[in-house]
């Protein structure tokens, strides 16, 4: 009989829909969020959820919907790992609860919130944490929050209307843009893997950091903003708010730009 019943659990487990709803309410990612909680009226409840994707998909896609960001980071596994944050705000701590509750997470081609309507004082947002295997193409997509990719190799594109973006350690072929918000890049190694870089901003910096000996095809720029680097470049023609340039024997094109914003260039 005991036997019998942890088989059962186990299945219990296992099963998509309900692994969805398993809840974890102590988590070091709700206590981050309740350091901005206002003092109103309002309550607000968190939590985060689990969920193990292992149908080994070609295309990893990620739409947050209206409020919410993205965080992807590369790891040695086929599988992926999803962890979902989901803030309910509302006048009662039972009816936050109750509007968390509602908010399910759907994993199919693309993996999105199913978020109750907004009502007056009562409003749920949801962000995304993945560990996906290394070699990936991502889709992201956010409204209102950032895009944070790390370690990963692969086809990606990004989309964020209201939100900064940050890139580490990537490779392959990068494109994206962010309308309203920063980018925040850091090279890694000596020169680009794959076909190259090409990301902007309409309002906001970017910060480009890259190692000593890299060698690269940068172009970057500026239409209402100041340039800046804090090592020497050699440029053909006359430098003004947009700059081409070989870093070390050239190499994949880096670029980089925004219409509002300044530029910084530096050395790690």
């Amino acid at each position: 009989m005991r036997t019998f019943l942890l088989l059962a659990l186990t299945l219990l487990l296992a099963t998509p829909a309900l692994a969805q709803q398993a809840r974890i309410l102590d988590d070091a990612w709700c206590d981050a969020e309740r350091t901005y909680w206002s003092d109103d009226d309002s309550k607000r409840y968190c939590e985060v959820r689990e969920i193990l994707i292992t149908d080994g998909r070609e295309r990893i896609a990620v739409d947050a919907g209206k409020n919410g960001g993205i965080r992807v980071e590369g790891w040695n596994r086929d599988e992926i790992r999803l962890r979902v944050k989901v803030v309910a705000n509302a006048r009662t701590e039972a009816a936050a609860e109750e509007l968390a509750r509602a908010v399910t997470i759907e994993t199919g081609a693309t993996i999105h919130p199913e978020v109750p309507e907004a009502r007056r004082r009562a409003w749920a947002s949801v962000s995304f944490e993945l560990m996906v295997p290394r070699r990936s193409d991502l889709a992201l997509e956010t409204h209102n929050g950032g895009i944070s990719i790390a370690a990963v190799a692969g086809d990606v594109t990004f989309r964020a209307l209201n939100g900064g973006v940050e890139l580490v350690d990537l490779a392959g072929r990068i494109q994206g843009h962010t309308t309203n918000g920063g980018l925040e890049i850091h090279l890694t190694g000596t020169e680009w893997q794959g076909d190259g870089l090409d990301v902007e901003t309409t309002n906001g910096g970017v910060e480009l950091v890259i190692p000593d000996g890299y060698s690269a095809r940068l172009e970057t720029g500026t239409v209402n903003g100041k340039l800046y680097f804090d090592f020497p470049v050699t440029v053909q023609g006359r430098l003004d708010r947009r700059l081409e340039a070989d870093l070390g024997r050239g190499g994949r094109t880096i670029r980089a730009v925004t219409t509002n914003g300044g530029v910084e260039v530096r050395r790690s």
